[in-house]
């Protein structure tokens, strides 16, 4: 029983780490810039009016969704590799 508490303590803390964690990717040469958390929480878009154009929007929502597909598919890969080592001892918790 202990040996399952200190997993799910283990897990818990590996989650807020993933909170505090951010992953950023940027798309259209830096024109747009995202983060997004270890969560996979989007925290945060950044758009440089200096590099768009706005007479070509579909250029610059094309460069959103890039940044954040991008940016999900780095943090769920931070998120599986944090979790990683501790996935082992979940067949341990009978659930």
């Amino acid at each position: 029983m202990f040996d399952q508490a200190k997993m799910v303590m283990k897990l818990k803390k590996a989650q807020k780490e993933l909170a505090k964690e951010v992953v950023e990717v940027e798309a259209g040469d830096g024109a747009v810039i995202v983060q997004i958390t270890g969560e996979l929480k989007l925290k945060k878009v950044t758009i440089d009016p200096e590099r768009v154009d706005v007479d070509d929007i579909e250029e610059l929502e094309k460069w959103v969704e890039i940044a954040v597909r991008e940016g999900m598919t780095r943090a769920q890969e931070l998120a599986a590799e944090k979790m990683k080592p501790l996935m082992g001892g979940l067949g341990n918790l009978g659930m």
